[in-house]
């Protein structure tokens, strides 16, 4: 059988939200293979040459600009993209949220609330200030 050709209609962007540890990175990894979508993090753009995972505050700007123009550049082509990242606030998400719009592509947001292993060794106390400035989705966006 033939797989179905891939159209337009069926380009997407999903964001997924969670605080370390809630199987973000599980759930993107897993609709990427089922879909065939590009899996984005701004962690990815914190593996050094040999592979390892090294976070530095002072190029956590840089990741997530890499992120978003890793996104758009794909959206771009005609793909569709899962990005997964804390995503706390709203103001974090506009980027991508402006990016659907722009692109015309349905936007779909899932927040992750599991309790997993946190695989990066984020801090106790730094994921408590993250729960505090959750924000809930705008109507528009549920």
């Amino acid at each position: 059988m033939t797989p179905k050709a891939k159209t337009e209609d069926d380009q997407t962007l999903t964001l997924i939200r969670g605080l370390p540890g809630s199987g973000k990175s599980t759930l993107a990894d897993n609709l990427a293979q089922q879909t065939g979508a590009t899996h984005l993090e701004a962690d990815q753009f914190m593996v050094d040459r040999s592979g390892q995972y090294r976070f530095d505050a002072r190029r956590l700007r840089d990741a997530h600009r890499q992120c978003e123009t890793s996104c758009d550049d794909n959206l771009s082509a005609g793909n569709s993209v899962i990005v997964a990242n804390t995503f706390t606030e709203i103001w974090e998400m506009q980027a991508y949220l402006d990016m659907a719009e722009r692109h015309r592509v349905p936007l779909q947001i899932i927040a992750c609330h599991g309790k997993f292993e946190n695989i990066h060794g984020v801090p106790d106390d730094k994921i408590k200030i993250m729960r505090d400035r959750w924000e809930e989705l705008p109507v528009k966006y549920r």
